[in-house]
């Protein structure tokens, strides 16, 4: 069972550094983000992520004609670049601090689509939707609880059309030393403990790029039905 302190916690942590200096605390390149800047580099990862992948992610679909989800949003500097290729996106942040930044950001937008959810679950998202691609760039690297981030393996599971791809990140270095309750430095995930996630959670492990790594790529393509959930539901 996933602590309900630690939930808490993590909003609460996240709200402070958005306070404090929200786009740094989502890209620590630099302090004094300009928004064009900022913005830029959003459309940098998608370059560098997405954009390189389209067999995997597309599938053969017309990018407008795709609903991608974006996991741990932030303040909208990946969720814009998405909106920009995708027909539409959905991000979940546990900030609300983060998710109203996120809204001014994509305020021209009509296509994109924030939410504060609770640090562990999808159940904000409207029901029935579904989506041809999920997507999370260094946000697990901060979730302290294996627990948290299978569970979001698992619901991503739920939301995502039958064959569709979840790509993301993990931190990958097992010699970090994380503290259960530190939302910075996440808990390591090692290359053999993504494998067996992914098939526990009804998700083919297609490929791997980074383990031992702090930026852990993992290719999660929707297959079967999830095995029970360990003391679950």
């Amino acid at each position: 069972m996933v602590d309900p302190k630690l939930l808490k916690k993590m909003q609460e942590d996240w709200d402070e550094r958005a306070r404090l200096n929200a786009r740094y605390f989502v890209n620590t390149a630099r302090a004094d983000w300009t928004d064009e800047e900022f913005y830029r580099s959003g459309e940098q990862t998608v370059a560098e992520e997405i954009l390189t992948d389209m067999i995997n992610i597309c599938q053969g679909k017309d990018p407008k004609q795709m609903r991608v989800l974006e996991i741990g949003c932030g303040a909208g500097r990946v969720t814009r670049a998405l909106a920009r290729l995708f027909g539409e996106v959905h991000g979940v942040d546990v900030s609300g601090e983060m998710v109203a930044l996120a809204r001014e950001a994509l305020k021209d937008f009509p296509n994109a689509f924030v939410y504060q959810n609770n640090g562990m679950d999808l159940s904000v998202l409207p029901p029935g939707l579904l989506f041809d691609f999920a997507f999370s760039s260094i946000v697990f690297q901060h979730i302290p609880s294996r627990e948290i981030i299978e569970n979001y393996v698992r619901e991503v599971h739920r939301v995502l059309r039958p064959g569709a791809l979840f790509k993301f990140q993990v931190q990958g270095d097992t010699r970090v030393q994380s503290s259960p309750d530190d939302t910075w430095v996440g808990v390591p995930i090692s290359e053999q403990e993504a494998v067996e996630m992914a098939l526990r959670c009804g998700f083919e492990p297609r490929y791997r790029h980074g383990a031992g790594q702090q930026y852990f790529w993992l290719w999660f393509f929707k297959t079967g039905d999830p095995q029970p959930a360990l003391g679950g539901d």
